[in-house]
């Protein structure tokens, strides 16, 4: 007798049944878990951890930390025991600054927003709020300070024996000014302009006293203001004609004050010829550099395209600024006018190349009449083979450390004037003399130990 078997014997076991019918059921999507990226997280850290050992940021305050602040320190109004916001401490400012220079980063607008949200940057502050605008008035405010810690620098450095100061390399770069091109006016529309910016701050004036409320005190502040700076850049343009009228007597041109034209955005800023052959506002900014260490010993900013009479003033500037002068000085065939060599002959020994002359038969060595002994001297000395070797050394001090700045962001200003334009080419020379010292004397700014190491997490 035959037996069916049915499809589920009643003898399969639970288990083997739910499995049966789970494998008889249609699938639905797959669940998977996927990233949300706008979820809030919080996590535990301190700003020591952010930064590994030796990191930039803390080179800088190692070498902020032992400078003397003290010039800074004595300009705060706030103080123990009295009333009014503690100021934020100018360690943090100067530091901000250095760091943003060596990153190529010229703009306060970036560097306080870089506070928020960088680590390097938040590490510097620490916690303390920055904002642009006092980063910016630290910049622009405080170039006398820069220049004499410049000073302070140079003579620890020499004390230590980094700079030596037996040849300076001197050369110039021009910086694309603040300005543009089509804010040069003659005198007859300056003076238009002026009278319609007298005018304007006349009528602000009047509307803040008929309708004190009917903006903002800040929105009535920043309306005044604005147009107290705008009457003001356009007196500063007519007051330069004057010295800009001398400058085309100089170069054969119409002397012509009326045909002289000045920046109302700028008035300091001149035409230059830049080197694309390019005509564009500009400042020529001058750097000496010191050719055995690289180490930047003089600064200087003008406002003329030309190299030429750029030569004394450095070399009287670097002899007070060290105490002393080179016995070399290298700078290209812009800048050796007899007159400027005659001026430093009794200093230091000129090493520039002679112009050709124009005769080919003429040898430009030999000494021409007319010429002065310390002239005839440097024609002799430049056709000598060691004074040639020596002359290379010019090219890879001077030219490298332009380029170097010109890498770290001086290609245009972001400030407007000499004395703030001064201001941030100092800044850049102590930004590049900062890296020379972690190279050639790190014991001077405490590399690996104190901030420039990592300490362990405090818990």
């Amino acid at each position: 007798m035959e037996s069916t078997q049915p499809l589920f014997a009643e003898g399969l076991s639970v288990e083997a049944k739910s499995i049966a019918e789970e494998a008889d059921r249609p699938k639905g999507l797959p669940r998977v878990l996927l990233p949300n990226r706008s979820q809030m997280e919080f996590h535990a850290s301190d700003l020591e951890s952010l930064l590994p050992e030796g990191h930039r940021a803390r080179i800088v305050w190692g070498y902020v930390e032992r400078q003397s602040l003290g010039g800074l320190y004595a300009g705060i109004k706030a103080v123990e025991g009295g009333v009014g916001r503690p100021a934020i401490a100018p360690e943090i400012l100067f530091a901000l600054w250095l760091y943003a220079t060596l990153e190529g980063i010229g703009s306060a607008r970036a560097i306080a927003r870089l506070s928020l949200e960088h680590d390097a940057y938040r590490w510097i502050c620490g916690g303390v709020q920055v904002n642009y605008h006092t980063l910016a008035d630290f910049r622009s405010l405080n170039g006398e300070f820069l220049d004499e810690l410049l000073t302070d620098n140079l003579a620890s450095l020499m004390a230590a024996g980094v700079v030596k100061l037996k040849a300076v390399a001197q050369d110039g770069m021009r910086v694309r000014a603040s300005a543009g091109a089509g804010s040069f006016r003659r005198q007859d529309k300056l003076k238009g302009y002026l009278e319609v910016a007298r005018q304007r701050v006349a009528t602000l004036k009047q509307q803040l006293d008929e309708d004190g409320g009917a903006q903002t005190r800040r929105q009535q502040a920043a309306k005044q203001r604005a147009a107290r700076q705008r009457e003001a850049r356009i007196e500063a343009a007519l007051a330069r004609l004057p010295e800009l009228a001398e400058i085309k007597k100089g170069q054969g041109k119409d002397p012509d004050r009326a045909r002289a034209r000045a920046s109302s955005t700028d008035a300091q800023a001149s035409v230059m010829k830049m080197g694309d052959g390019g005509f564009r506002p500009a400042y020529n900014i001058q750097y000496g550099t010191d050719t055995d260490s690289q180490i930047i010993v003089g600064v200087d900013v003008v406002t003329t395209g030309s190299d030429q009479g750029q030569m004394a003033p450095m070399v009287e500037q670097v002899s007070e600024r060290c105490g002393h002068t080179p016995e070399e000085w290298l700078v290209d065939g812009g800048y050796p006018a007899h007159e400027q060599i005659d001026a430093v002959a009794e200093r230091t020994t000129v090493l520039a190349p002679v112009p050709q002359s124009k005769d080919k038969q003429v040898d430009p060595h030999q000494p021409k009449a007319g010429d002065s002994q310390a002239v005839a001297e440097w024609r002799k000395r430049m056709a000598s083979d060691e004074a040639k070797q020596r002359y290379k050394d010019r090219a890879a001090s001077a030219e490298c450390v332009n380029a170097q700045a010109r890498n770290r962001g001086l290609i245009r200003l972001n400030v407007r004037g000499l004395a703030k334009v001064k201001a941030v080419a100092v800044l850049f020379a102590l930004a590049h003399n900062l890296m020379r010292i972690a190279a050639l004397a790190p014991e001077l700014i405490g590399i690996g130990i104190g901030t420039s190491a990592s300490p362990a997490m405090v818990i």
